[in-house]
């Protein structure tokens, strides 16, 4: 039987981000998919704390040198990869100095980075972008964490008649974090390839606010919260009809419920 195939886009895994629930939960996911039977992917921003000695990474030429537009703006994407340890699993980085080259990978919950939104939205698309060039069509398509939030957006408009993605389950994680809320720089920066404003409302809160997580939901066919902290009451996850959401219970269940959410968009994929 073939392989079921995810692509698992991430904004932190351990070893190589460290120090949070995200990078720790999230570092146990893709050995747990792969003894279960499915075939990863792993794509996440090369941040500064991504030691290239340490972590052994080396550039992948023939992935390299494209430009990714933000917002009529030109960036370089470098792709880099390196070994899951522990795991035949490889791990991709995108790689720009401007975008990730800094201290801290967000700001300061206080102070966050003015252009989160330019580097969210220049790293879902370079994922895209990556993905296409490795010509492999993934069944589902996981994004963990706010910065990946612009996927579900794209993968739903502005290439919605790619084939490569035409048959994918596009899954969420929600994790409690304080950068997800941004400034209407924001729908400037996510409005790629010629996307209306109209594309972007599901981003907007009922107060005018953006929220990633809200916008990410409405375009994913199911989402898995990742956090005991987080607020599974928010009117977007309780107002929703027809998606699958998979409730925090406790890391040790966490991993075969996300088999079954896995398991039942796969079912629905078959049945339609």
């Amino acid at each position: 039987m073939e392989k079921k195939r995810v692509l698992l886009i991430t904004q932190e895994i351990e070893p190589y981000t460290e120090g949070t629930e995200m990078s720790g939960l999230i570092a146990k996911l893709p050995k747990f998919l792969s003894d279960n039977g499915y075939e990863l992917r792993i794509l996440m921003p090369r941040y500064s704390c991504v030691n290239e000695r340490r972590h052994r990474l080396h550039e992948v030429v023939r992935l390299s040198g494209m430009n990714i537009i933000v917002d009529d703006d030109d960036y370089p994407l470098l792709i880099k990869v390196a070994s899951l340890p522990n795991s035949r699993l490889q791990v991709y980085f995108l790689d720009n100095d401007e975008f990730f080259k800094r201290t801290t990978n967000y700001g300061t919950p206080e102070e966050p980075f003015e252009d989160n939104a330019d580097r969210a939205a220049f790293f879902c698309k370079g994922a895209i972008e990556i993905v296409k060039k490795f010509g492999w069509s993934p069944d589902i398509i996981l994004c963990e964490g706010f910065m990946t939030g612009l996927v579900p957006l794209f993968l739903r408009t502005a290439y919605k008649t790619e084939p490569l993605f035409s048959n994918a389950a596009i899954v969420y994680g929600l994790f409690d974090m304080p950068y997800e809320t941004m400034t209407d720089r924001f729908y400037a920066k996510a409005a790629i390839n010629n996307l209306k404003a109209s594309d972007l409302e599901p981003f907007r809160n009922p107060d005018g606010s953006v929220s990633i997580h809200r916008g990410a939901t409405a375009f994913s066919d199911a989402v898995i919260i990742g956090s005991e902290s987080f607020d599974a009451n928010v009117d977007y996850l309780t107002a929703e009809n027809g998606k699958v959401i998979q409730q925090w219970d406790s890391e040790e269940t966490f991993f075969a419920n996300t088999l079954t959410t896995f398991n039942t968009l796969l079912e629905a994929t078959v049945e339609g």
